[in-house]
């Protein structure tokens, strides 16, 4: 069975290419397409579908529109995955929309929309309670700490690096291996230091430590009571 998806964005030709890039996929029926927050909420309740995604700024707020209805539906209906797009690799906006749990949540720059391989993978990812946030974001994130000489990432090694970026982005621990060519076990092995050096828990579920990484990197004080 194809993933149902209702897709919003307040342009009406990012809303049609969207459309057609997702409606080319057989792991896709796109069920509606939505022009503001007001018309994707009611499209949910009348279709509800597997996963949503939606641009970040769209009327009526013209704000953080996307990340509004990501809250929402954690609320109302929280089966329902959520990637929100956005042209902002500020890390505030991705832990501002993991807030309320990370878990079915995702963040990719809106420059990824023309790559249907990578939004169909987060979909899926989100449909099944995963997470996922960009690969710049977290570059940005691991890069701006690593220049601190104080931050426990200089204390990583490049490897350690590498993988750290591939954990935040939600793979799991065998999906690293492979496409890093190593063992599951090595990465294990790189996993276990990496979250000993940085103060982590080393969490088997994938949105936690997601969640986890970003609230590091991003060098929030926040607790882990928090990464519900």
């Amino acid at each position: 069975m194809p993933l149902r998806i209702v897709a919003a964005d307040d342009s009406y030709l990012v809303r049609e290419a969207l459309g057609h890039l997702l409606q080319s996929s057989p792991e896709i029926e796109v069920v509606a397409l939505c022009g503001d927050g007001d018309e994707l909420l009611a499209a949910v309740e009348a279709e509800l579908p597997d996963a949503v995604l939606t641009d970040i700024r769209m009327p009526p707020s013209g704000e953080e529109e996307g990340i509004e209805v990501a809250n929402r539906l954690r609320e109302t209906h929280p089966d329902i995955g959520v990637v929100v797009v956005s042209q902002y690799t500020s890390p505030g906006y991705a832990l501002s929309l993991l807030a309320r749990g990370s878990e079915g949540r995702g963040y990719l720059l809106k420059e990824r929309i023309s790559d249907r391989a990578q939004i169909v993978n987060a979909l899926t990812a989100v449909a099944s309670g995963g997470s996922v946030v960009d690969a710049k974001v977290i570059d940005a994130l691991i890069g701006a700490r690593a220049r601190n000489e104080t931050s426990p990432l200089a204390a990583l090694t490049p490897r350690e690096r590498e993988i750290l970026a591939e954990i935040a982005q939600g793979k799991t621990n065998q999906t690293i291996a492979a496409e890093l060519f190593l063992t599951k076990r090595a990465v294990e092995k790189h996993i276990n230091a990496i979250f000993s050096k940085l103060g982590l828990s080393n969490d088997d579920d994938v949105s936690r430590r997601v969640k986890a990484t970003l609230i590091h990197l991003a060098g929030a004080e926040q607790g882990s009571e928090q990464l519900g």
